[in-house]
């Protein structure tokens, strides 16, 4: 099967369509299907664009979804919004308006901003009711795993033990060799981690496969580990990072303008 990846799109829909039209998808005429690392919606303006392309994948069974940090986000968030501090929305310091996931949901759901905090839960139910609740999110997997290569969002999940030094507390990683069936809480942690960094500089690599993810830019990759240039200066590369046992595949599209599509064959 032939698998065109892509990740962390956040409603950029004219990137990704320019994206995958670049790589072939649409002139495609074998069987072929488009995986999302994660984070469909969110900081871009055409999440309905967006849904309504997947949409259409979806009833074709050509898409698979991968869950992200942001799918999350939007649930939290519409468990949250009722009984939170609406303060903090109006001021803008809630991280669901940092994190674009209340611009979503206004946008999905035709609401003016002072309108839908004084109708919390009026904007909760007209989320759930969109396709993009009662669709797609039921459609998101933790990962998808085929011969050679493991698709997920941040990285696997990984075991952790807390530590602290004269400087600062941390964590201290190790493999879980039993990731596949990890906890949901688990998961959801696995989600926020820097895949390159646990890849390439923890070793907590995966034997005999390769992880392909997204949530943390590409840029990292070239400058943190190659060190071949900044991550996020005039030089900076957003292309994808292709390490040992990794590729890292987010363009940071809100930074670069652009959204990364690799073509895969397994």
């Amino acid at each position: 099967m032939k698998y065109y990846v892509v990740a962390d799109i956040h409603s950029y829909y004219t990137e990704l369509i320019k994206a995958l039209t670049e790589k072939g998808f649409f002139e495609d005429n074998e069987p072929h299907k488009l995986i999302i690392c994660g984070d469909l919606l969110d900081r871009g303006t055409e999440p309905c664009e967006t849904i309504d392309f997947v949409l259409d994948l979806a009833k074709k069974d050509q898409v698979i979804l991968i869950r992200g940090n942001h799918e999350d986000l939007m649930e939290t968030m519409l468990d949250d919004i009722v009984y939170g501090d609406i303060y903090e929305y109006e001021m803008g310091k809630s991280i669901h308006v940092k994190n674009r996931t209340f611009d979503t949901a206004l946008r999905l759901t035709g609401l003016e901003p002072m309108y839908a905090l004084a109708h919390a839960k009026e904007l909760v139910a007209k989320v759930k009711q969109t396709e993009y609740y009662k669709k797609l999110l039921p459609m998101c997997v933790d990962y998808f795993e085929t011969d050679r290569f493991i698709f997920t969002h941040g990285y696997i999940p990984c075991n952790a033990t807390e530590g602290c030094n004269i400087y600062r507390p941390y964590k201290r990683y190790c493999f879980n060799k039993d990731w596949r069936n990890a906890s949901n809480e688990d998961w959801r942690y696995a989600r926020w981690y820097n895949g390159m960094e646990f890849a390439s500089k923890r070793n907590l690599n995966v034997l005999d496969k390769t992880v392909v993810c997204g949530h943390w830019n590409c840029s990292y990759g070239h400058a943190e580990i190659d060190h071949k240039c900044s991550e996020f200066g005039k030089d900076a590369d957003f292309s994808p990072y292709y390490g040992e046992g990794i590729i890292g595949i987010d363009a940071c599209t809100a930074f670069s303008g652009k959204v990364n599509c690799i073509v895969i064959e397994d």
